[in-house]
This record gives structure tokens, sequence and C-alpha cells, in this order.
């Protein structure tokens, strides 16, 4: 089916882009989310009439998605969980548990939004990207913990774990570069 973007949709175009997509993702995302028309000649019509209205939604979508990212800049989430004495979780992390940390720590996101390909079964400090906007993303660091303090600990290991490796990354460009 093709269709006519009203906004930019990743890996598939930008705002104005005809583009021809399965029928299913069409009908059931796209037109429902008033995120594409189907390319008829009166939409095309629509869409060039209201080009300028839909460009300004779209920064104010972006503008937004910026200032929540600039709030969001160095966040770091707590997720307890029991777990093996082997750093094995019983059960898993996924979207819903992340939305609802960063949900608790005072910021509005969507489960669509935080990019993750699986679950996580294992504790430890993990990146999470979130999709704020096609052109904007952040990265949250989520800490999965049996207890606070052991969610202290690991965090304060891993900051002093990234120091060191600034720390030798630097030492090897002051040689490379003398």
């Amino acid at each position: 089916m093709e269709i006519i973007l009203l906004e930019k949709i990743e890996r598939l175009g930008q705002m104005g882009d005809i583009v021809n997509v399965k029928n299913g993702y069409a009908r059931n995302y796209l037109l429902p989310q008033k995120k594409a028309l189907r390319k008829t000649k009166d939409n095309l019509a629509l869409f060039e009439a209201k080009r300028k209205e839909y460009e300004a939604y779209n920064q104010k979508l972006k503008a937004q998605a910026e200032a929540l990212a600039e709030q969001m800049n160095n966040l770091s989430v707590v997720i307890i969980r029991q777990a093996a004495e082997t750093g094995q979780l019983y059960g898993s992390v996924s979207m819903r548990d992340i939305c609802e940390a960063i949900h608790d720590a005072g910021f509005k996101v969507e489960r669509q939004q935080i990019v993750m390909g699986q679950p996580f079964k294992n504790l430890g400090i993990f990146d999470v990207r979130l999709s704020l906007h096609p052109d904007v993303s952040q990265t949250v660091r989520v800490n999965i913990a049996r207890s606070a303090e052991e969610a202290k600990r690991s965090f304060k290991k891993k900051a002093d774990a990234d120091a060191k490796a600034t720390a030798e990354k630097e030492a090897q460009t002051e040689t490379v570069s003398a």
C-alpha cells in the first residue's frame, strides 16, 4: 500500500515521503496513529495544503523530546529483583519494568520509546536507549540489583572502572601523540 508519511519514521522515511509498506502495517499502525495518509489525489492535495501545520507540529514534538532528553541526561534507575548466587534473575526485567522505574524517577515515557533487544536476565548495569523522537534519543543507565546497598556498590564499582578506562585511553593518546 502506498502512503504519505505525516512525520519522520525511523527506517521508513521523512515527512512527505511516499512509501510502499505492507497493508497490515499501514492499516494497523500508521493510519490509526495518524502517522500517515493513504496515497490518493485528494490526500496529496490535503497534505500539501496542511504541510506547514504538520511541520510546525513535528518541530513542537521534537523540541519537547529534546527538552526531556536534556532533563534525563545522566539518569540512572535502580530495579530491585531476586536473583540466584550466580547473578541470574528469577524472572527477567522487561520494557514495562524499566518504564515503571523511569516513571518513578519523575519522567513520562511510553513503553514503545524504550529500545532493547531482549529482556535482561542477569544482575548488572545496562545502558538502555530511549527513542523520544525519530531525531532524539537518550541513554538511561539501568542497575539491576538484589538490594539498594548492592546497587550503590555496583554503581561505585562501575564508575571506578569507567574512570580507569578513561585514564588509560588518555595515557595511550598521549603516548601516540608524543
